[in-house]
């Protein structure tokens, strides 16, 4: 049984490694695809989010700044080694008209846009108990992306605005599988509680009685 404890350790470790550089990917917005949006073009998650967020008014506004502040130092360290303003914020990602633009974009996304919200949802979630929803989560925004691009619905007819995916989607979705956490201990007991098939002797001496 110790053995097998430790053999399955390792699993646990994958998870949480897998959970925290989900979380990172997620919260400084490294771009994983290029769709359409509210907010004009959407390279992430925590991006389409955002748009849904501040154009329907359902979230305070700070705590969406908050939300994206980190990966805007990031980019805007990369850039141009420069810290953007607080009150700048919603400027760079295009989100001061977002309120006044239609939500036909999103809701024609709908795959991508709740996908991102599993997403976003599943990396902050998972830092502190990894689960299963990174993974859906990044299926549907996958989805969404092959509806459009492949299947081509919604029609795209600007070339500027066709869909995009970035190689580190892979990355994304390669971590949000491997974040899923397996019960180790019910999978050893279980195996461990396999019946063991008995001997047939009883049923062999009644028939020759």
């Amino acid at each position: 049984m110790a053995n097998a404890m430790k053999g399955w350790s390792w699993v646990r470790n994958i998870s949480s490694i897998a959970s925290r550089v989900y979380f990172f990917i997620i919260l400084l917005q490294i771009p994983l695809f290029r769709i359409s949006c509210r907010a004009g073009m959407c390279t992430t998650p925590l991006h389409v989010t955002s748009c849904q967020l501040i154009g329907s008014q359902s979230f305070p506004e700070g705590a969406v700044k908050a939300l994206l502040f980190p990966g805007a130092i990031m980019h805007g360290l990369v850039k141009n080694m420069t810290v953007p303003s607080w009150d700048n914020l919603l400027n760079i990602y295009n989100l001061t008209d977002v309120k006044e633009a239609s939500a036909v974009v999103d809701l024609q996304r709908l795959e991508v846009l709740v996908g991102s919200y599993f997403s976003v949802a599943g990396a902050i979630i998972g830092i502190l108990k990894p689960g299963r929803m990174s993974m859906f989560g990044t299926l549907l925004v996958i989805w969404g992306l092959v509806k459009e691009g492949i299947l081509g619905k919604p029609v795209n007819s600007d070339p500027s605005r066709a869909v995009y995916v970035y190689p580190t989607m892979l990355i994304a979705l390669i971590c949000a599988f491997a974040s899923v956490k397996y019960d180790v201990k019910k999978v050893i007991r279980s195996a461990a509680a396999r019946p063991v098939a008995k001997p047939m002797q009883n049923s062999a001496k009644s028939k020759l009685q």
